[in-house]
């Protein structure tokens, strides 16, 4: 009987390909022994790697928020020094008598002979510096004042060429305003000589500039209407009129000043005057390097623990330095090459090294600067301006004024360059392992029962959800059989669960892309009644006007395409201005502002939103030829948001706000925004409004505002 069972074992053995269970189960052991250990060295380098990264990334993020406590405590001590020199008796006392003086000049003309002299020194000394400093053509009387006085102001002192650091000469004029401004300087000046401002300027509050402390170009010159009415000292100088308010302080972002050559300079900008009113404004040039100090600590950035390529740098929204690299101040030879190489123009590199600065002047790119700008904070992997891969920790600063975002980066290459020791280490160690693994194989492919403990243990798993177990797979004997068995039913599991996974998110996903978490949860939980009250929201409702005419001579395709090129537009603005659009209809948009997230600029945000829509469908005429322009109706109050059609999960906007925009939309033909009383009393100032015609509202007429 046993002879037959040998023979028998034997027939099989050649009918399956000559090996043994036993051998092939001892193959098979050796196999995944060796495996297992490759696998142990790879997961025990990743692991290194990754501790390596999250050290790193530690000490970066530690790095970033000390700067950014840094360059926030520098801006903040600007703030308050410029409240302090603003809001003192000598401010005032110099505000006043300027402003006075100036009057007394605006009546006096320079004399032929003046007039050249004034001539001459932008022919002869200034426009030859600034033409050499930026490159760029100017012509002879650009930054020449319009109004006598400013002329006059600046023949009394701009022609001195004077500058922050030297005093100011007496032109000799005895007129009051020459009194008051050299009065004025023995205060101002002393600003720059003793806390180190590039420049102070005081301007009356029609925006003509009365005094400088550097006498530069900007003296004379009018920040509503003149050369500078679209700098940032200008936007400083119109906030800071407009709050009318002796404790409003502004800062502005870094701009290229023309008076200063060019070069980059920022503004911290004040009222002059007291609780009885402002009588003029201040602002103080703040020095770029005091930026630079603080975020290249000084220049000791190896001392500070960034190796040798670790830097921090700001950036603004539109991804331009605001602080200077690193690399260019160690290395200016090597930098234009670097970034250039990395995307940089070679016009902007060549700029960057004249200027030796990259403030204003530098791309930044990469994921980290755009999450930033998006308003995330994070530590990531990710391509910056120079030196490819880095690892970085960014943030958006929160600094009244500037819209800036924070970068701390090492080069990668520099980071995990101590992983190269630590894999050497690791892979002798991992040879070392699978020696060893191999021997025992040797013993432990002696018993039978292994495999089948191990498919047993694959059971266990799969039960316990681990729907990725597999079980090896190798020959055609019956343990082979059961194993393949196996893994198909693993993966039919796993594709099972994949799916159920997919759809309950699929399904949470639309349920919060068309109402807000709060209804979503009230569905969720079957609630009957879907709809919450909310109050204080603006509700923009909008129409287009001639679209039918416009897609009369379009196919469906084209009619649906034209359509999606307006709404993505409209959905653009939206974001932008922080609306939730509510309902797209064919010829129509339903958005509000404060409805998901409360704000206490909605109304301000929603005229907004109506008046970009409008220039959106201009931008739409112009690259169709199209005609249509837009009506919208903008209200604010109380709505009522919620599931009008649970089976169809349809959600919709009501109430007083959404039917008064409504009816402002459709009130007449003529194209515009429209917006109510309530909301012109919150908007008032920001957007110039004309009275339009009155609509009716449950029979009495209602108030209506057009934005100009």
């Amino acid at each position: 009987m046993g002879h037959d069972d040998s023979a028998g074992a034997r027939t099989d053995e050649r009918r399956r390909g000559g090996l043994s269970i036993q051998s092939r189960l001892l193959i098979m052991l050796l196999a995944v022994s060796l495996v297992s250990a490759a696998v142990v060295g790879a997961v025990g380098y990743v692991n290194g790697r990754e501790s390596l990264r999250a050290e790193v990334v530690d000490k970066l993020t530690a790095m970033r928020e000390l700067r950014t406590g840094e360059i926030t405590s520098l801006l903040g001590e600007v703030q308050r020094e410029s409240a302090l020199a603003s809001n003192n008796a000598s401010a005032r006392g110099a505000s006043v008598a300027l402003n006075a003086g100036w009057d007394e000049l605006a009546g006096r003309t320079l004399t032929s002979t003046e007039d050249a002299a004034l001539s001459s020194f932008y022919a002869d000394t200034f426009l030859p510096r600034l033409e050499g400093a930026t490159g760029e053509d100017f012509a002879d009387r650009a930054f020449v004042p319009p109004s006598p006085a400013g002329r006059v102001a600046q023949y009394l002192f701009t022609r001195q060429d004077g500058a922050a650091d030297r005093p100011v000469s007496d032109p000799g004029d005895g007129s009051p305003y020459s009194q008051a401004y050299l009065e004025a300087d023995s205060y101002f000046s002393e600003l720059v000589k003793t806390v180190g401002y590039t420049d102070v300027v005081v301007a009356n509050l029609d925006g003509d500039v009365v005094y400088t402390a550097a006498g530069g170009v900007d003296l004379g010159s009018n920040l509503t209407d003149g050369p500078f009415r679209e700098s940032q000292l200008a936007k400083g100088f119109s906030e800071v009129v407009a709050a009318n308010s002796v404790n409003d302080v502004v800062t502005t972002d870094i701009e290229e000043w023309t008076p200063a050559l060019g070069f980059p300079v920022m503004w911290v900008v004040s009222p002059i005057g007291d609780d009885e009113g402002i009588t003029g404004v201040l602002a103080l040039q703040v020095p770029i390097q005091w930026i630079n100090d603080v975020m290249t600590g000084y220049g000791e950035w190896e001392k500070q623990g960034f190796g040798e390529t670790g830097e921090t740098y700001l950036a603004g929204a539109d991804h331009l330095m605001r602080s200077n690299s690193r690399s260019l101040i160690q290395n200016p030879d090597g930098y234009a090459a670097a970034v250039i190489a990395d995307g940089t123009t070679a016009d902007t590199a060549d700029k960057i090294v004249r200027a030796g600065g990259t403030v204003l002047l530098q791309p930044t790119r990469g994921a980290a600067v755009d999450a930033a700008v998006a308003g995330q904070t994070g530590a990531e992997v990710t391509q910056d301006y120079i030196g490819g891969e880095s690892i970085t920790a960014y943030a958006p600063l929160d600094i009244d004024g500037v819209d800036w975002v924070i970068v701390a980066r090492m080069e990668s290459q520099e980071a995990f360059a101590p992983v190269t020791d630590f894999t050497r280490t690791l892979l002798l160690s991992t040879l070392g392992l699978m020696l060893l693994v191999s021997l025992l194989s040797l013993i432990l492919s002696q018993s039978f029962t292994r495999p089948i403990r191990r498919l047993a243990t694959a059971v266990r798993r799969v039960s316990d959800g681990d729907y990725d177990t597999r079980v090896e797979t190798r020959g055609t004997d019956e343990l082979a059989d059961l194993a393949s068995s196996f893994n198909e039913m693993a993966s039919g599991l796993r594709l099972k669960q994949e799916l159920i996974d997919h759809q309950r998110d699929e399904n949470e996903r639309l349920l919060r892309s068309i109402m807000p978490e709060s209804l979503a949860e009230k569905y969720r939980e079957g609630a009957e009644t879907l709809a919450e009250r909310h109050d204080d929201v603006a509700v923009v409702f909008a129409e287009l006007l001639g679209f039918d005419d416009f897609s009369r001579d379009l196919d469906g395709a084209q009619e649906t395409s034209a359509l999606n090129d307006l709404m993505r537009g409209f959905d653009e603005v939206a974001a932008r201005c922080g609306v939730e659009s509510v309902r797209t209809l064919r010829g129509g948009y339903l958005a509000s502002s404060g409805l998901t997230v409360p704000r206490v600029d909605n109304a301000r945000r929603a005229v907004e939103f109506a008046v970009g829509m409008r220039e959106s469908v201009q931008r739409f005429n112009d690259r169709t030829g199209a005609t249509l322009d837009l009506r919208a109706g903008v209200d604010t109050g109380s709505v009522t948001s919620g599931i009008v059609a649970r089976a169809s999960l349809a959600y919709d906007l009501w109430g007083d706000a959404v039917h008064l925009a409504s009816r402002l939309r459709r009130a007449g033909e003529e194209p515009g925004v429209f917006v109510t009383d309530a909301v012109r009393t919150r908007v008032e100032g920001l957007f110039d409004l004309v009275e339009a015609d009155a609509v009716e509202v449950d029979g009495q007429a209602t108030a209506v505002w057009r934005v100009a």
